[in-house]
């Protein structure tokens, strides 16, 4: 078999709300309260955050960058770790039926 090429594995994490942070694009507030971790082919890290509108209604769902903060880095950290966990531990397990 030839080597298999992944291109990318993603993680997505809740942000708690203690952690949570407000950014503007285009004039509107958003609330970040998620983010996106993805594995890029070269192993290195990149996350994005999520998050809506602070004035309600449905807005789009928008992306910014994580700011540089250790308590974020920690939460990006320690999802990657726990995403790595149970990737480990389903590919032990793996069924590949696809009756799930």
């Amino acid at each position: 078999m030839d080597a298999v090429q992944v291109n990318a594995l993603a993680a997505n994490v809740a942000v708690p709300e203690d952690l949570q942070w407000t950014d503007e694009r285009r004039g509107e507030e958003f609330r970040l309260t998620s983010i996106t971790i993805r594995m890029l082919p070269d192993g290195s890290l990149a996350a994005k955050a999520y998050g809506r509108p602070t004035a309600g209604g449905r807005g789009a769902y928008t992306s910014f960058p994580v700011p540089e903060r250790p308590e974020l880095a920690g939460l990006v950290a320690a999802a990657a770790a726990e995403a790595a966990r149970r990737w480990a531990q389903a590919s032990e397990a793996c069924d590949v039926s696809g009756d799930r």
